[in-house]
């Protein structure tokens, strides 16, 4: 279906309708890339969660020679430091929005909606979720960075100082380095965040302990 501007993939809540999860998929994945998780993450409340899985918008991607496909933004060069167009990060995290204010039109209270995103999923979910200015429920950021760090300083929401956060990471993850996703870690702890680091020995994936570690998190606040 399209919830503003974004398709998604959902799964409906089989009882009554508590909580919401907007899980955003990486660089070239679709909304289908994460449906698969939710039996394996054996959640108390799942009965009682919407699922939602934005596809992103297909653009051109330079360092894929400028070929078409789904990103959250344009990715101009390898190196972290100015690899992400910041402007279309900001326009991601704006269709985001939109998905989040859905859920609230529903009667669903913002604390109970949480964030969760891989690799140019989890850069949206932390930068729409740490600047949202309503509550959210946690957010949880996998194999990502945070290029917006510098702006959250000025731009972070009061509401969500305390917003519980759940950041994993591959060691030997070739696509985004483990020294970036450490490095945001770092700067939100620093910024008085209430963020959790967890690092597994895989590459840019998602393992079994992991999803056992996400399970525990969602579980913590989902209840």
């Amino acid at each position: 279906m399209n919830s503003g501007q974004l398709s998604t993939i959902e799964i409906q809540p089989e009882a009554a309708h508590k909580y919401s999860v907007i899980w955003l998929h990486g660089l070239g994945a679709d909304g289908h890339d994460f449906e698969g998780l939710i039996p394996k993450l054996h959640l108390t409340a799942e009965a009682n969660i919407h699922f939602i899985f934005p596809n992103a918008p297909i653009q051109p991607v330079t360092i894929n020679s400028g070929m078409a496909m789904r990103s959250w933004y344009d990715i101009l060069d390898m190196s972290m430091d100015c690899r992400a167009d910041i402007d279309g990060i900001y326009k991601s995290a704006g269709l985001i929005e939109l998905l989040i204010l859905q859920e609230i039109g529903k009667g669903i209270p913002s604390a109970n909606i949480l964030l969760a995103g891989f690799s140019q999923g989890g850069v949206i979910a932390l930068h729409a979720g740490l600047r949202h200015p309503y509550k959210l429920a946690g957010i949880i950021a996998l194999s990502t960075y945070l290029p917006t760090i510098a702006q959250l300083k000025n731009e972070r929401s009061t509401a969500n100082n305390g917003i519980p956060i759940f950041m994993a990471h591959g060691i030997i993850d070739p696509i985004v380095a483990v020294e970036s996703g450490k490095t945001a870690f770092d700067q939100l702890k620093a910024m008085n965040y209430d963020v959790e680091w967890h690092d597994y020995v895989m590459e840019h994936n998602v393992c079994i302990e992991e999803i056992e570690h996400i399970s525990e998190f969602m579980n913590s606040i989902l209840i």
